[in-house]
């Protein structure tokens, strides 16, 4: 068989440098060791939402801070990537408030996405009429959901709106930027829908965390990295260089088309051009550039990617005195939108992660929230505006004023998270499905799967893994196909 007959080792190529690109590149590579690979990024930089910056002189995280570690996928992507052991933390604390009609209240314990299951433990966040409402929890027309609702609607419907706007409202704010009048019951609090279609109450507890190793108290549900959740697109960015990816700042991808039994993607400017071919290509990025490409090839999954619609956020890091600082209960706090404030949460950065308190002792870093679906009006403030509306609302929710900033930085994330309205499953499910006319084209990222960073790596795993089988299914047949003409010949 002449060598130039030989199969080519199969190229894949990844659209989006975030987490979901850089995690869909590594599995293809642990799934295809042979295989090239190449992420293609539009920005100047790698990592999407996960990022550090220098915050009086320490680099802290300004987007995601923290895993959900009840569920494996981040973490282990943070030992594939060589994370050491000792560097994956646990929070200091993860007790919470809620900043709501002028106190603070400690949010409930057992809730589900805000949910109580004992109302009266509530009280002070609810009324005496509130709680007894939450209490008389009322059926579903029917007794059972057949179609999917929102959250707010179905919520507000058994036990009254008052637990929607205190209780659900912030907890939403915080996941999805979003609000409950709109967000999917089916897509986003998932243990709620199952209650849902079963017909049964909302006031079941949920179920108790595992104790952990060689002790009683039950296990965090969060994890962090020491140095920052950041670190991670870094540390599977220099696995990927060492394993021979090629990765691509300022590579905008304009055009997906096909070419032949493979794929062209076209690259940069429309003056200057330049084409990449591969085998297969996974689409890791938001609904809106993923529609783009896709509007020729899968005109039924771009129609439905282009009703996903996004909310802007902004994360305000500061960097305050340590003297005088007031008491700050727990890791921070949550704020209901019908209170009416600018910021939506507070996290004490400095009481929450051991290695943020140590890294100096004459400032503490906190940040605040703001934005949700909807109200990008109120992100046109400039940066100073923000920092000034964060410092004194945190300030307002404390009974204190807060000691001199010394430093900031204002991080802006716009469209940064997709919204899953009601019916959000359908609409993920009709681009699988028009998606799989094009073999080897898979999708990947917050759209699909979850927000959260452990579902944004599974979803990440889902299409790398398909991807490896179709090049690894194709090679076969090449080399099959090759072997068959050479004994014929």
């Amino acid at each position: 068989m002449p060598a130039d007959s030989l199969p080519t080792r199969p190229h894949v190529a990844v659209v989006g440098g975030g987490i979901a690109g850089l995690a869909a590149a590594l599995e293809v590579l642990d799934a295809v060791p042979g295989a090239h690979v190449t992420v293609l990024e539009a920005g100047d930089r790698f990592g999407g939402k996960l990022r550090l910056e220098p915050v009086a002189g320490h680099r802290v995280d300004v987007g995601a801070e923290s895993l959900l570690a009840v569920r494996p996928e981040a973490v282990d992507l943070a030992r594939r990537a060589g994370l050491e052991e000792d560097d994956l933390v646990t929070p200091a604390t993860t007790s919470a408030q809620v900043w709501s009609r002028g106190a603070l209240h400690p949010l409930p314990t057992g809730t589900v996405m805000g949910v109580p299951t004992d109302p009266p433990a509530a009280r002070g966040l609810l009324d005496d009429a509130e709680v007894a409402r939450a209490t008389d929890e009322q059926p579903w027309p029917g007794e059972r959901v057949e179609t999917d609702v929102s959250v707010g609607q179905y919520v507000g419907h058994r036990m009254g709106r008052a637990v929607v706007d205190r209780l659900v409202e912030p907890l939403l704010g915080g996941v999805y930027a979003g609000h409950a009048d709109r967000l999917s019951l089916q897509a986003t609090v998932p243990a709620l829908w199952q209650r849902a279609v079963r017909g049964e109450s909302l006031r079941t507890p949920p179920a108790a965390r595992p104790p952990a190793p060689g002790g009683s108290a039950p296990r965090s549900p969060f994890a962090g990295i020491r140095g920052g959740v950041g670190r991670l697109p870094g540390l599977v960015e220099d696995e990927l260089r060492t394993r021979g990816a090629l990765l691509r700042t300022d590579a905008v991808v304009r055009v997906l088309e096909r070419a032949g039994e493979r794929w062209r993607l076209v690259v940069g400017s429309a003056a200057h051009p330049a084409t990449v071919e591969a085998d297969a290509v996974v689409l890791a990025v938001p609904a809106t550039p993923a529609a783009r490409l896709l509007a020729e090839l899968a005109p039924l999954a771009a129609r439905s990617l282009g009703q996903v619609e996004t909310a802007s956020m902004a994360v305000v890091t500061l960097a305050v005195r340590r003297d005088g600082l007031p008491d700050l209960p727990g890791s921070g706090f949550l704020v209901p939108p019908v209170d009416g404030h600018g910021v939506k949460a507070a996290t004490f950065s400095f009481a929450k992660w051991g290695w943020v308190g140590a890294l100096s002792p004459e400032v503490v870093h906190l940040r605040a929230s703001l934005g949700r679906a909807g109200e990008e009006a109120a992100l046109q403030r400039d940066d100073a505006e923000l920092v000034t509306l964060a410092v004194a609302e945190v300030g307002e929710a404390l009974g204190a004023p807060l000691p001199p900033v010394v430093d900031h930085h204002v991080q802006r994330w716009g469209g940064g998270l997709p919204q899953y309205a009601v019916g959000h499953l359908g609409r993920v499910a009709a681009v699988r499905s028009d998606l799989a006319r094009l073999p080897g084209v898979e999708v990947a990222g917050a759209v699909y799967d979850g927000v959260g960073i452990p579902a944004v790596i599974a979803s990440a795993t889902r299409a790398a893994r398909a991807v490896a089988e179709h090049v690894t299914s194709a090679a076969g047949v090449a080399a099959t196909t090759i072997a068959s003409e050479g004994e014929s010949g």
